[in-house]
């Protein structure tokens, strides 16, 4: 197992094939023991583990039966090259997954919104009382849930990039495939947009024709790619109708049309959730809903009875008239603007943090014209944030400081500091969280605890 990390993926790797009759299983990772404490503990009854921590060894990767790399490492890396030169297997626990899997399953993917939508659909068809497994959604690790599916179930899984290249190899593809938008993202990785949208390309590229790809007709990205769709195509859209089956916004309501049947789906009022942004989310559940054979009756009772999903947007609390509100999972600038667009009261905004080679100039516009203070982490990302704003600021005011803070508690401490009854304290990073925190879901949990 290449790559143990924190984000308990690799956890749960290491976990299925203990408890799967492997008779040995070595894990290797560049981080030292004390850096991976937390995951080795969760390991620690699994006898037939052996470690090599703080380097990497060729002969772990091909003197093995197989490699089970972690989603983050390039299959450009030298020693996935050794193992695949030496005629080694080399796994991700997605394409282990669904060589599995014996349920259709739900695949989301895209740049935002992939959490809330892939959350959205699970939660519709449970209230609609289909058995559902969830994969990919959060720390929980996706090989641990192959066995909770049962003969009636169906899979929702939430699929990275880094996930869906692996079922790019392996050329599998979801039954029903959702992209639910395409923009910059993961560029320190990928180094270009079109390596990026390659693997999100994977989602429907093996698809049959019997199967549904539901897509986003606003976004330029997704409207090229799905040109080349072999399933059957599903647009979905916040500006107006589309043509064929699909499911839109118009006039304040979302609509639906499915084999050629119109009907109302809901009153945009009656999305439970905060940001305008997240009609789209709401759209792409719904149609990924009715592709699977679900009624609009059935559609609607499980979007209004939503309630969202952690990290995102979430009210953590209500203090002195302030009201805290966590979104963490905003790790590009587009979240973060689309976070800031979702108050109409004074925001306090603390952002910043690490950088994947993102453009940060529509983030500083936004900032200047919605923010009533910034606080921000320390970081690459953050430093390109401020050359982008003093470059929008009067040549009087370009010298101006900033607050950069390297904790989260001193985040919140100035933001509170600062606040007055009726203010917004908004984390929305539109950063990666690298370097202070572990991962973006540390950065939140330490935002609630404060």
């Amino acid at each position: 197992v290449f790559g143990l990390g924190l984000n308990m993926g690799g956890v749960g790797t290491v976990r299925f094939l203990a408890e799967h009759g492997a008779r040995e299983i070595v894990v290797t990772d560049i981080k030292t023991k004390e850096e991976l404490a937390v995951s080795i503990e969760k390991l620690a009854k699994y006898k037939q583990i052996r470690y090599v921590l703080g380097q990497h060894r060729p002969e772990d990767f091909t003197h093995t039966d197989m490699v089970i790399k972690n989603p983050g490492i390039p299959w450009t890396n030298e020693y996935i090259r050794m193992a695949e030169d030496a005629g080694i297997p080399v796994e991700m626990d997605s394409s282990l997954f669904f060589r599995f899997c014996p349920a259709p399953v739900i695949g989301v993917t895209g740049t935002k919104g992939k959490t809330t939508t892939t959350s959205l659909i699970a939660h519709i068809l449970e209230v609609s009382e289909r058995e559902v497994v969830r994969a990919g959604i959060g720390q929980i690790g996706v090989l641990s849930m192959l066995g909770k599916i049962g003969p009636e179930s169906v899979v929702v899984f939430e699929l990275s990039s880094w996930r869906l290249s692996a079922l790019g190899r392996l050329k599998k593809s979801p039954h029903i495939a959702v992209l639910t938008n395409l923009y910059p993202d993961h560029l320190n990785y990928y180094g270009t947009m079109k390596a990026y949208a390659a693997d999100k390309r994977f989602i429907f590229s093996s698809q049959k024709g019997n199967d549904t790809l539901i897509a986003n007709a606003d976004n330029g990205f997704v409207r090229e790619m799905a040109q080349d769709a072999p399933a059957g195509l599903v647009w979905f859209s916040e500006k107006g109708p589309v043509d064929d089956d699909g499911v839109w916004q118009a006039d304040g309501m979302l609509f639906a049309r499915v084999r050629g049947k119109e009907s109302v789906l809901l009153p945009v009022e009656k999305i439970p959730l905060r940001g305008s942004h997240n009609v789209g989310n709401v759209l792409a559940a719904a149609g990924a809903a009715l592709a699977s054979g679900l009624s609009i009756e059935e559609v609607r009772s499980g979007i209004e009875s939503f309630q969202g999903v952690p990290h995102r947007l979430e009210p953590v609390a209500e203090k002195d008239g302030v009201s805290y509100i966590n979104d963490t999972a905003a790790t590009i600038p587009e979240a973060a603007i689309a976070a800031l667009r979702a108050f109409e009261q004074p925001v306090i905004l603390i952002a910043g943090g690490s950088d994947k080679r993102l453009e940060f100039g529509a983030f500083a516009d936004e900032i200047l014209a919605r923010s009533k203070a910034l606080i921000l982490f320390k970081g690459a990302g953050t430093e390109k944030l401020i050359a982008a704003i003093r470059e929008r600021l009067p040549e009087a005011e370009r010298n101006r400081p900033f607050t950069i803070v390297e904790s989260m508690g001193k985040a919140v401490e100035l933001a509170s500091r600062n606040a007055e009854p009726g203010d917004t304290i908004l984390l929305s990073p539109g950063a990666a969280s690298f370097g202070i925190f572990r991962n973006e879901f540390d950065r939140g949990e330490q935002f609630i605890e404060r």
